[in-house]
């Protein structure tokens, strides 16, 4: 006769740690029940002790990132300071965890059930537009564009390289190179705004094109306030 199930030695913490760092070498594909198994040094059947589908075993790998982001913002919010300020180093800090983890945007605030960091994240961004007394609606919109913003071009500049780039056939600075190349053969006459930015494209930095643009999106937000 079989006794009692016996559960595991590892904990949920484990199972979340190693998940991440298998997104983290290889992304989504790599992370399946028998690979971060091999790595616990268990069975597969053990890791259904803690989550019941890679689903959510992405949703609380997320998660668990998410943690380190609100542990960087602790005291950011803080009574005393200016909302647009607080709600720009929540962005930052967000985009900065985010851009070196392409996987990450797509499983932010999927399934608040499993994810408390996502939504406390979100409630910290949302507390700051509760200071600048704006409507429900202006709030909720508000909070949506920021978020979407973040989420959102962190998740594309994370995007895995071009194969020329990831085969070494070219480095990154050689892609951009040619990419430049194939924007001025364009004609200036049907591509006026190409022709006047494309110096800027082509020595621009990624995370300082983010910066601007949430700068932009914040001073927009700022000017709705004031007219309150």
């Amino acid at each position: 006769m079989r006794g009692p199930r016996r559960r595991t030695s590892h904990s949920l913490e484990s199972v979340l740690t190693e998940a991440v760092a298998l997104l983290d070498e290889a992304g989504e594909p790599a992370l399946t029940f028998r690979a971060l198994a091999a790595r616990l040094g268990g069975g597969v059947a053990s890791i259904y002790w803690y989550v019941s589908s890679k689903d959510e075993l992405l949703d609380r790998a997320a998660d668990h990132v998410l943690a380190d982001v609100l542990t960087a913002l602790d005291g950011v919010g803080e009574v005393g300071g200016d909302p647009i300020d607080d709600a720009r180093t929540i962005g930052v800090t967000l985009f900065d965890h985010i851009v070196d983890r392409p996987w990450l945007g797509a499983y932010f605030l999927r399934d608040t059930g499993v994810q408390p960091n996502s939504m406390r994240l979100y409630e910290l961004i949302g507390q700051q537009v509760l200071r600048l007394h704006l409507t429900p609606q202006q709030s909720f919109h508000a909070v949506s564009a920021v978020v979407g913003f973040v989420v959102g071009t962190a998740a594309d500049m994370g995007q895995v390289p071009p194969e020329e780039v990831s085969s070494g056939q070219m480095d990154r600075e050689e892609y951009l190179a040619a990419a430049v190349e194939g924007w001025r053969s364009l004609d200036p006459a049907e591509y006026p705004f190409v022709h006047h930015v494309i110096d800027q494209f082509a020595t621009h930095d990624d995370a300082e094109q983010f910066r601007a643009g949430l700068d932009l999106l914040l001073a927009g937000l700022r000017l709705q306030a004031d007219g309150q």
